[in-house]
């Protein structure tokens, strides 16, 4: 460890504040976010502390540590440390903050909370603020490009879904011939592909020639699960909590004797996952690659496309909000609202014919593998930045070793 490190505690280098209570009938909307432990929580029209900063649970997620860029306003949920740039490097502060444990440290069984005086005694070392700005601008910058990844994969997401809705539920190439338009964004050929005219349907009018279905005409439901006859002695679990969004965390790696009971569902290439308990959480994905035995929990819906060109149609029309927004609101139980996989598998949709089908699929299909490619990339990242972190936070590893970790990660 470098000798350049100085020996502190959390309260002498970022004293921890706590936040002030606003009620929602006192906020008004505004350009300031409103920070509870949970993170965002609405906006107000004027901040609370005017510099950037960060907010740390006190109750409800104790010891969530959660980065705000600009002026923001924490409730009384929270504590917060607010930037001093001549003391320290706000962005070195929360990475710091990230590697202690503080969720750890709750101290009331009955109402998860966080105690300042136990956070405030525990020792860091803290180096220059030059060496603080090089390591948060090093750590930031990691976090950047996995932000973008992420954001260019919603947008590659909302492109793919206004491909489908256009197609399959407003059927403007349709409506397009009946006018006597050609379909805007579409050659000759492919417009050729769809009707000029409508027919009534239990769904109401659909272009002439197609039929009403479900997902469960295209695709299987929880096609294969391991047993303890055919199960591999080792798999990579993916479990509800671990994606959002079709935003995976990666998938942990279980002996199969030692899996959760519920590490059941095999999941293959092309195979869609759509939560089942409390499926207005969006725990839905895509699996692009499934290599190395890769499971998800018996709380996921998987639909399996039964031919490849229904790859694309399967996820788009599954994870569409409106049919999540179906699903969330026909979930009971309790504290575990659910539905049944068979919900998902029934969900409604107008099948086109094959040659429709095949042409949406060579479009769209690319787009989700692009998605996926960004996907793994951001995973990387992700996995890089969280084993370099506690090391390089802590002095055990110099600057110029981290960036040339991350070169070799990333050749």
């Amino acid at each position: 460890m470098s000798s350049e490190w100085v020996a502190s505690t959390v309260g002498e280098f970022c004293p921890f504040k706590y936040g002030k209570g606003l009620p929602e009938r006192a906020r008004v909307a505004g350009s300031f976010p409103v920070m509870s432990s949970a993170g965002v929580v609405a906006s107000h029209k004027e901040p609370l502390v005017n510099s950037a900063g960060i907010v740390i649970g006190r109750k409800g997620t104790a010891g969530s540590v959660t980065f705000a860029p600009g002026p923001f306003w924490p409730i009384d949920t929270a504590f917060y440390v607010e930037d001093d740039p001549e003391n320290r490097d706000i962005r070195f502060t929360y990475y710091l903050l990230k590697t202690l444990g503080l969720s750890e440290m709750n101290s009331d069984s009955a109402v998860p909370g966080l105690n300042r005086e136990n956070a405030h005694a525990v020792a860091v070392r803290i180096p220059s603020l030059a060496v603080q700005a090089q390591i948060a601008h090093f750590l930031g910058t990691l976090d950047d490009r996995i932000t973008l990844l992420r954001e260019t994969n919603a947008t590659l997401d909302a492109i793919a879904q206004a491909l489908f809705k256009s197609w399959f539920v407003d059927f403007d190439p349709v409506r397009a011939k009946m006018e006597g338009r050609a379909p805007e964004g579409m050659d000759e050929a492919t417009a050729a592909l769809f009707p000029d005219s409508f027919e009534e349907t239990e769904l109401g009018v659909v272009p002439r020639g197609w039929r009403v279905g479900v997902l469960s005409d295209v695709a299987s439901l929880n096609a294969q699960s391991w047993t303890a006859r055919n199960a591999p002695a080792e798999l990579n679990y993916i479990d509800l909590s671990g994606v959002k969004n079709n935003v995976f965390d990666a998938p942990q790696t279980y002996a199969f004797s030692d899996a959760p009971s519920r590490a059941r569902r095999v999941l293959r290439s092309g195979d869609c996952i759509v939560g089942t308990v409390r499926p207005g959480n969006r725990s839905f994905g895509f699996i692009a690659q499934a290599d190395n035995n890769l499971t998800g929990s018996t709380g996921f819906a998987v639909l399996s496309p039964k031919q490849t060109e229904l790859v694309a149609f399967v996820y788009l029309c599954a994870t569409r909000e409106e049919n999540i927004d179906r699903l969330a609101s026909l979930a009971d139980g309790g504290a575990y609202p659910a539905v049944k996989p068979e919900l998902v598998a029934a969900t409604k949709c107008v099948l086109p014919t094959d040659d429709v089908m095949k042409e949406f699929d060579g479009m769209a299909k690319p787009l989700l593998a692009s998605i996926s490619a960004n996907s793994a990339q951001a995973q990387t990242l992700s996995t890089l930045r969280d084993t370099l972190l506690p090391r390089l936070i802590s002095g055990q590893l110099r600057l110029p070793e981290a960036q040339a970790a991350a070169e070799e990660a990333l050749a």
